[in-house]
């Protein structure tokens, strides 16, 4: 290899080093710990001045991916969109903490994108990664043991709910979330959930090669900010909302606006303020404040993945974990009061329902109801009440009400409405919880999303037919491709829980239901989780798993299913009841499925990594997915320890 002559060889063994002194004193030298000292000879050896160490410290930790040159242009790809322009958000925050006189840290955990491993082996590691993730933040949190607060700054369908999950756990410090945004939808074209629908669409010659590679060329409309619809990112930025962890109307501002750049700097004065006050995160979230969030969340329309994530931010907090019969309770006496995709009725993107007032809109809605605790503190420093108080006489509402009409042409009351607008518009409840025979532990429907022309004139959807059974994703999407599925038939995909697929989202399947012109006339049972964007007859998290003993993974092409889902009173059971030949009663059903083996083609992936099949068995131990699957380390050290006396009983199995 030959090198050309030039100043690589000049090379500097020493450099004078900053100049000036720290701010020691005799107590910090003969009292402090070392790392305390030596923390701050690393502050001025970054270039920050001696003189200015006194400040308070501030941690920022983001989501940020990608690298970008001086003018925005793309060096290196991030994962998504989501975490593309987050590092503006920090660098607001960071300027503000410095305007404070605080002296701000920035750390970065980035995060995948569940729309870029649809389909594929990374999906294996998507849910579990909100694990891992959350861990980082906690010890990269610890390992800066002089800072005072911390800001966390993410978005998209891991790394915001890993945040709150960390931020939940750091009980005695203020933390404030600022949420990442939203992209805009196109002018033209279509949004980031149904483009990801082009190949089934194109297999079943309803779209041609040139309107697929034009759809998929303008979906993403703006560099940054999660997808356009209230998908798991949206919902997650609206739960951290409500939960009280954001500022106000914070929730789906536009990524790489000036109103979103405001709320970074909004939000470092927050933390700064909960500093000076001693409000701590302990304060934020509590027993009240989790129930509100999931109040909000039936409210929007939220994704399932909340339900997923709700659970594992209130055991980070210690609080009471909702049950699935709270879940149930809440959905019951919250009305929906959000049209936005991909509920409708009207498919508004999620920027229309930021402009249509958001978060505290939909509680001003929910006030006469007696839904919410008004009483909750805020990272504001004041509580909910308050803060509702100010946004109902507040200039942001109208000029927000008056930019969506100028803009879109919209009233606000066309997106988020009142419960009795919603109920003229027939917006159901979002969440309905079936049980039965196939799922005696539970599973979930978001009833909202069913098609209306499948409900009957009670609100019930029904369908009775014999299944066809599958074991993995890539069979299950290749029939419908391949046109195996026809109208009327149940789809059952099993094996795909957390010790089968860490529990993969399956939107490419329901999606592409969705946007096929037979899709609405077909069910789809499964023991997998689903994207925040999916909707129809998709009935998902059947417990137990299939891998796990659970009925499902007990059934054979041909049996005979029952599904019914009361949409208006949200009940509903899946029941499995014999075959053609010999119908049975779901009692009998349920005997007959305890007496069949699983399904000898359910097993886990080959491509399962070993750290995702540690991940579902600790979750396994913890309580599952319907406790969030968090990690109990009480109870897994229980298990650990009951397992090591068993094997030391054995010394032969022990070898």
């Amino acid at each position: 290899m030959r090198f050309e002559a030039s100043t690589i060889y000049d090379i500097k063994t020493t450099a004078s080093g900053p100049q000036g002194k720290l701010p020691l004193t005799d107590q910090m030298l003969r009292n402090s710990p070392s790392g305390n000292l030596f923390g701050l000879s690393q502050n001025v050896g970054m270039g920050w001045k001696p003189t200015n160490l006194n400040g308070k410290q501030v941690l920022l930790l983001s989501t940020q991916g990608g690298i970008k040159d001086s003018n925005g242009d793309p060096i290196a790809l991030g994962y998504h969109t989501g975490h593309w322009e987050v590092d503006i958000l920090m660098k607001e925050a960071a300027g503000e903490v410095s305007n404070h006189l605080g002296i701000p840290f920035a750390a970065y955990v980035s995060d995948p994108c569940d729309g870029r491993s649809q389909g594929t082996t990374g999906m294996y590691d998507s849910f579990p990664y909100r694990n891992d993730a959350a861990t980082v933040y906690r010890r990269l949190i610890r390992s800066l043991p002089t800072r005072e607060a911390v800001i966390g700054i993410a978005t998209c369908d891991k790394g915001l709910p890993a945040m709150m999950i960390a931020l939940a756990s750091m009980h005695e410090l203020p933390t404030v979330v600022i949420p990442g945004g939203v992209t805009l939808p196109p002018l033209y074209g279509e949004d980031a959930g149904k483009v990801q629908t082009i190949g089934a669409r194109y297999s079943n010659d309803e779209l041609s090669l040139k309107e697929a590679s034009e759809l998929g060329c303008r979906a993403c409309a703006t560099s940054g900010g999660g997808c356009q619809f209230l998908g798991t990112a949206a919902t997650a930025q609206v739960v951290s909302e409500a939960l009280g962890l954001s500022i106000p109307h914070s929730a789906l501002a536009p990524s790489g606006q000036e109103v979103w750049k405001e709320m970074a700097r909004q939000s470092a004065r927050a933390v700064i303020a909960m500093e000076n006050q001693n409000i701590n995160t302990k304060d934020i979230i509590t027993d009240a404040s989790i129930r509100n969030a999931m109040v909000i969340h039936a409210a929007f329309g939220g994704s399932s993945n909340l339900l997923l994530h709700i659970p594992a931010i209130a055991h980070a907090a210690g609080c009471y974990i909702p049950t699935v019969e709270d879940w149930n309770e809440i959905n019951r006496k919250t009305p929906r009061l959000v049209s936005v995709l991909p509920n409708g009725p009207d498919y508004h993107p999620t920027i229309r329902a930021f402009l249509a007032g958001g978060v505290p809109e939909v509680m001003l809605y929910l006030r006469p109801l007696g839904l919410l605790d008004e009483d909750v503190m805020t990272v504001t420093g004041k509580t909910l009440r308050e803060n509702l108080n100010w946004w109902e006489q507040s200039e942001r509402r109208v000029k927000m009400k008056e930019r969506l009409k100028e803009a879109d042409g919209l009233e606000a009351d066309q997106v988020i409405m009142s419960p009795d607008q919603a109920q003229e518009r027939g917006l159901t409840s979002t969440f309905t919880f079936p049980t039965g025979n196939i799922a005696p532990d539970g599973a979930v429907i978001k009833s909202t999303s069913i098609d209306p022309e499948r409900l009957d004139e009670m609100g019930v959807y029904y369908h009775k037919s014999e299944a066809k059974v599958f074991t993995n994703e890539q069979d299950a999407i290749e029939a419908i491709k391949n046109r195996d599925i026809q109208e009327g038939d149940i789809m059952v995909l099993t094996g795909c829980g957390p010790l089968g697929t860490g529990m993969e989202e399956t939107y490419q399947v329901t999606s592409a239901l969705k946007h096929l012109s037979y899709g609405k006339f077909v069910t789809l049972l499964t023991d997998a989780r689903f994207s925040g964007v999916s909707t129809g007859a998709c009935i998902g998290h059947i417990g137990p798993e299939g891998l796990a003993n659970g009925p499902i993974g007990k059934l054979q092409t041909g049996d005979i299913i029952e599904v019914r889902i009361d949409a208006t009173n949200l009940t509903g059971h899946l029941h499995f009841l014999g075959t053609k030949e010999k119908e049975v009663s779901p009692d009998e059903g349920s005997q007959i499925l305890n007496r069949r083996q699983q399904n000898k083609q359910i097993k886990p992936s080959p491509n399962l990594p070993d750290d995702t099949r540690l991940w579902a068995e600790l979750q396994k131990v913890s309580g599952g997915t319907w406790k969030g699957s968090i990690y109990d380390v009480d109870r897994i050290i229980k298990v650990l320890k009951a397992g090591e006396e068993a094997l030391s009983k054995n010394p032969i199995e022990n070898k």
